[in-house]
């Protein structure tokens, strides 16, 4: 696809923005502690513009240090999709970075769901851990490990729902994600390849994601920016909690970002943009202490050795026979293209032989930065791919 197509499909990404500021807020949440561990509906949402049915769902998962929980998720049928008209399959779509409380799935962000319900697919969403139902815990941000357990957790609590209401679907399955999702995504191939035999994708798509954090910190060192301070801090944050570093928020941050945590991140007040313009920096040492700034101190490694514990790069083993499509925008400066190479290398050393790399310069501009940028080409070409599968046409907002 030529870079002058960018400008018509920043009219895309422009909906899909506007459709992430502007989610809507759905019913009170739902006791997590409730319903005895069994998977239940919460509520059901009609989007006649949209021409497709939402379920909202909770049901039986983990916490990300393993005990028991109940979370959240969604399900999306469009209109070809009925009782007495089967799906041709199930796609499992993990979302992208998130800060306010209302931009998860079951709280109305379905701007991918919107586009998905144009095909003959069913999508299922997880909220994952800190949204939804846990909406008052710290969430789980870039913890691979747990967002990829209540994405399948999701999935597999979903099929018996829609099974239970008369829903039939081809056995088609699709494992679809970008940024943060799309490490999630990787989370999810792991994780179904070393538990779960009987779960297997047709494809995964995994775009721009942070799958090797401690490479991904270390390039931010070493290009001294990042595109969303805001990602940083919160990687920092999840990590300290869930690892149980317990390092105080002033060996980590410095003024203004240091005081204004609770509020800016932890409260859920804000969007990621709303985030980044009250940080107001691009350059670490605008926010991080000269101990975090420097890869050698105690405190540094600390934290590097925490986020290598979820590493997608290294102590796995991938399927051979599952293809998996993996994109890069080399522009980009949010997510470092370094992730993406890693990975790919990581793959095809240790026995996946169906894996397809697209890392070129995909361009960026002021509109639309390298990182959004990829998200639109990265969309398009994973609905390619299903559709060929699928034998239909392309369906899309274009």
């Amino acid at each position: 696809m030529m870079k002058h197509q960018i400008k018509s499909f920043s009219v895309i990404f422009t909906v899909t923005l506007f459709c992430l500021l502007s989610a809507c807020t759905k019913e009170p949440i739902p006791d997590p502690d409730s319903h005895d561990g069994e998977a239940y509906i919460t509520d059901s949402v009609r989007y006649a513009a949209d021409h497709m049915t939402v379920y909202n769902f909770v049901y039986p998962s983990t916490d990300p240090a393993g005990n028991p929980v109940m979370l959240s998720g969604t399900i999306t049928l469009g209109d070809s999709v009925t009782r007495h008209r089967p799906a041709k399959g199930l796609a499992l779509y993990s979302h992208f970075t998130i800060y306010r409380a209302d931009q998860c799935p079951t709280r109305g962000e379905l701007s991918i769901q919107k586009v998905m319900a144009r095909s003959p697919l069913i999508t299922i969403s997880a909220d994952y851990y800190g949204f939804g139902t846990t909406e008052s815990k710290h969430q789980a941000y870039c913890i691979s490990s747990a967002n990829a357990q209540s994405s399948v957790d999701a999935l597999i609590a979903a099929r018996k729902l829609l099974t239970d209401m008369g829903y039939r679907w081809d056995d088609h399955l699709f494992n679809i994600g970008y940024s943060q999702g799309g490490q999630t995504a990787m989370g999810i191939t792991r994780l179904v390849a070393e538990h779960y035999p009987d779960i297997h994708f047709d494809y995964t798509f995994a775009g721009a994601g942070p799958y090797d954090l401690p490479a991904t910190y270390s390039q931010f060192l070493l290009d001294t920016l990042t595109g969303m301070p805001s990602t940083v801090i919160s990687v920092l944050l999840a990590f300290n909690e869930f690892s149980h570093l317990n390092i105080p928020y002033s060996d980590l941050f410095i003024e203004p970002v240091l005081s204004h945590i609770d509020e800016w991140i932890l409260s859920k007040r804000y969007t990621r943009q709303e985030i980044d313009a009250l940080i107001d920096a691009h350059s670490m040492a605008d926010y991080l202490t000269p101990a975090m700034l420097d890869l050698e101190t105690d405190l540094s490694k600390r934290l590097l050795t925490a986020m290598d514990t979820d590493n997608l790069c290294h102590g796995w083993t991938p399927r051979s026979d599952e293809p998996i499509y993996l994109f890069h925008n080399t522009q980009d400066i949010t997510v470092p293209p370094v992730n993406t190479q890693n990975l790919y290398q990581f793959l095809i050393t240790h026995g996946a032989t169906n894996v397809t790399l697209d890392t070129a310069d995909y361009g960026s501009s002021p509109v639309l930065p390298a990182h959004e940028t990829g998200a639109i080409y990265f969309q398009t070409r994973a609905i390619q791919i299903m559709a060929d599968i699928l034998g239909i046409q392309p369906w899309s907002i274009f």
